[in-house]
């Protein structure tokens, strides 16, 4: 029976040139032989087959859950997805967009009724200490069954004990023909648009008329200066545009550069452009067949008569070597960190295609942190995006069922709903897990504003929304809206032993701030007081800079600090947190908020390119001292971690993060050391005679503020904390002259004088000013 409805799904999918997808619904050892069945029964090639399991042993190309990153920009046959054991939702988000038109994504899942009670390993990643997994829900799985039963293109077959028990609850058809879908065979295919200089060959190769603007946007890569952003859902052709443009630029003689997470998510991008080398060198015979009898080798690296070249590097190297290429094509450029993208900006031109909704676009580094930046630079950026799907008809039913099923095209609530809310008018709310399930605009709104705003909010998290027994979530809404948002985690409250083992190495799910100042500021009691760490924040993009975030943390504060708790069992908090990665603006932001910073990290992460900076509210004596400790010790490092392990950060980025220090600094220099000081700033003394109390001084002053202009602090920081050498200083801030900017630091330290100099230190201001 199996057997059959697979191959009805798989034929009906490619009459109308979309996908299905297969539920078999109960013992796991039955759905595997069951999932084998059916591939067999359609004559699929195993070479064509994924399977995403915890088991091995398989004939198909197998990935684990946690490694299904491995399907992006692939395309498969039939993805059969095993969610017993270990059920990722980031798995599923990159099986889907791994199934090709006229595919099938076989699930393999226990009997739906059951499934929401169902405790896997993804399940134990969600208790965090001091939770445990039967306090785990089952709201995200009883969500997506629920999809499964409802939506069109999908089958669901409930296994019985031996398969003449199968039971067919529903056969996926749609019942729809070709004709009434909008697929590529009814397309006409584009023409070189007016004043093209790619090749004619390239243009007739597009799908789409989308295909056929991003190929004309590419065209610019031929000249130094330019940068072009491709953004598209997947499927929308954006790989096989941009390797159209990789070969037409190498045909010209361009060595052009090829990166992506992975090699195998770039293969359309060379698929394409060895097609296009081969049809214009020599009618398909040429260099590009050479390269493909030459084994896999060549593969990476596609060369031209002209001279030209294709060549993959893999991100890290690729951004090294960017100024040695002609051009640098960024392929999945959402799945990079953002601290490798930048190192694409050295590229004489550039092109980063990036995924928007699906898995990859989840993380948004690119859309959030990395575009300003990418704006900014010396670039001319030319923006192409690309809604019309090539490997699937528009109105496939199983991207519109991922995409509700994970929320892939989550939304804030469109401008005009929310242009005249006033922050006094919002009013505060909790968002209920058990709500949120049933009201499906409330869950999109929220969840949408987490995807627009943040640059790593994944399917998985969705399911944090909605099982995980740390989180709470609350937010304000205005006119019904929801217009702003704040993702919130409980952490310490840990026992003794809990924290003996942090201490001593053990890694505790979850309590990110716990863990970082007990294992690495190596803090045993760190984990003790309780804390409320605020995950996510995310206000209404037509809101920005009106209130409402500092509206919605003083209600947290008001709802769980101190004596007055939220009055659920877990009781009020000892002090709130923050980690993120740091910036000038929210550094400013949460100081203005009362948090205070406790540790900056001394590598940079990965998503978001900055240091990130952990900071904290207390709340009770046993917050308070938990800050103290923290901000006594980030002083002291600072102290000396500035000239080496900060000695290369923002200038502005330290500003922000020592003012938002709330340990007091020392200030005990010796005569001697006040008379070089002095003499640097009224007299005719040297910086270098006394560094370190020009050091002690600098820190003092950035710590408690200071009346000095911009340019005059980020001296102190570059020249004194970080030791950069004059030169250097002097060209970073824009002074006319090393003699000039040696000057200015003098002139910097005459306030600091008389701020804090001693009798001796006035004394000896006033034998040079007479004051």
């Amino acid at each position: 029976m199996i057997a059959g409805v697979a191959r009805e799904l798989r034929a009906e999918a490619e009459r109308t040139n979309e996908r299905r997808v297969l539920v078999l619904a109960g013992d796991r050892d039955r759905g595997t032989d069951a999932a084998y069945d059916a591939i067999v029964s359609l004559g699929v090639d195993d070479e064509a087959v994924s399977l995403v399991s915890t088991r091995e042993g398989f004939r198909f190309e197998e990935h684990r859950p946690r490694s299904a990153d491995e399907l992006l920009g692939r395309t498969r046959e039939a993805v059969v997805l095993d969610c017993h054991e270990r059920f990722v939702p980031n798995a599923l988000g990159r099986a889907v967009g791994a199934v090709d038109s006229g595919g099938l994504l076989i699930l393999l899942t226990p009997p739906l009724d059951d499934w929401p009670a169902v405790r896997d390993r993804f399940d134990d990643s969600l208790a965090v200490p001091p939770y445990g997994v039967g306090d785990v829900t089952g709201r995200f799985r009883e969500r997506l069954a629920s999809t499964l039963r409802t939506h069109p293109g999908v089958a669901v077959v409930a296994l019985g004990d031996r398969p003449e028990r199968d039971a067919l609850e529903r056969d996926g058809l749609t019942g729809e023909q070709a004709a009434e879908r909008d697929g590529p065979s009814a397309r006409r295919a584009p023409s070189a648009p007016p004043g093209a200089t790619f090749p004619a060959a390239a243009y007739d190769a597009c799908r789409t008329a989308d295909q056929s603007r991003a190929l004309r946007a590419f065209e610019a890569l031929a000249e130094p200066g330019a940068a072009v952003v491709v953004e598209s859902d997947r499927g929308r052709g954006k790989s096989s545009a941009a390797g159209l443009a990789a070969g037409a630029l190498a045909l010209g003689g361009a060595d052009v550069l090829v990166t992506a997470p992975a090699f195998r998510n770039a293969a359309e991008v060379f698929a394409r452009a060895r097609e296009l080398i081969g049809t214009e060198t020599d009618g398909g015979c040429g260099e590009a067949d050479r390269n493909d009898r030459r084994g896999d080798a060549d593969e990476r690296d596609l060369r031209t008569p002209a001279g030209g070249r294709v060549r993959f590097m893999s991100p890290a190297a690729a951004a090294a070597d960017a100024d040695e290429a002609d051009a640098v094509i960024v392929d999945e450029a959402a799945a990079l960190p953002v601290r490798l993208l930048e190192g694409f900006l050295d590229a004489p031109a550039v092109a980063f295609c990036t995924t928007v909704h699906g898995y990859e676009g989840a993380g948004r580094g690119f859309a959030v942190r990395f575009r300003e930046r990418l704006v900014g630079s010396r670039f001319a950026v030319r923006d192409v995006r690309l809604d019309e799907p090539i490997r699937y008809a528009r109105n496939d039913p199983v991207e519109a069922w991922a995409s509700r099923a994970l929320l892939l095209d989550a939304r804030p609530a469109v401008d005009d709903a929310v242009a005249d809310a006033s922050v006094d008018d919002a009013t505060y709310r909790a968002l209920d897990p058990e709500e949120l399930r049933a009201d499906e605009t409330l869950l999109g709104e929220a969840f949408g504003l987490l995807v627009a705003a943040h640059y790593r909010t994944e399917p998985n998290d969705l399911a944090r929304l909605l099982d995980a027994p740390n989180l709470v979530a609350r937010a304000l809404v205005a006119e019904g809206r929801v217009v702003a948002v704040a993702l919130l985690a409980r952490e310490g409250g840990l026992d003794a032993a809990t924290r003996r083992g942090m201490y001593e190495g053990e890694r505790v799910r979850g309590n990110m701030v716990p863990d970082v100042l007990t294992s690495q500021l190596r803090d045993e009691a760190a984990a003790e007081p309780r804390g409320l760490r605020t995950v996510r924040i995310a206000t209404h993009h037509a809101l920005r800079d009106a209130g409402f975030g500092s509206r919605l943390l003083g209600e947290v504060h008001d709802e769980f600090g101190g004596d007055a708790g939220d009055g659920a069992a877990a009781g009020p908090v000892d002090y709130f947190s923050v980690g993120y990665g740091a910036t000038p603006r929210l550094l400013r932001f949460w100081k203005r908020a009362g948090y205070r910073i406790g540790h900056l990290s001394t590598s940079r992460n990965d998503a978001s390119g900055e240091h990130s900076a952990i900071m904290l509210r207390p709340e009770t004596a046993a917050g308070r001292d938990l800050l103290a400790r923290h901000a006594v010790a980030f002083r002291d490092r600072e102290r000396d971690g500035l000239s080496d392990a900060h000695r290369d950060v923002d200038p502005d980025v330290i500003r922000g993060a020592l003012g938002a220090c709330s340990a007091s600094v020392p200030v005990d220099l010796t005569e001697t050391e006040w008379r070089s000081v002095v003499g640097a700033s009224v007299g005719p003394g040297m910086y270098d005679s006394a560094p370190g109390a020009f050091r002690d001084l600098a820190l003092a002053a950035l710590v408690e503020g200071t009346d000095l202009d911009d340019r005059a602090e980020r001296l102190l920081v570059r020249k004194v904390l970080q030791g950069r050498p004059w030169e250097e200083v002097a060209d970073d801030l824009g002074f006319a002259s090393t003699s000039a900017c040696m000057r200015a630091l003098g002139d910097a330290y005459t306030p600091l004088v008389e701020r804090y100099g001693t009798d001796f230190a006035l004394a000896e201001r006033e034998r040079f000013t007479g004051e």
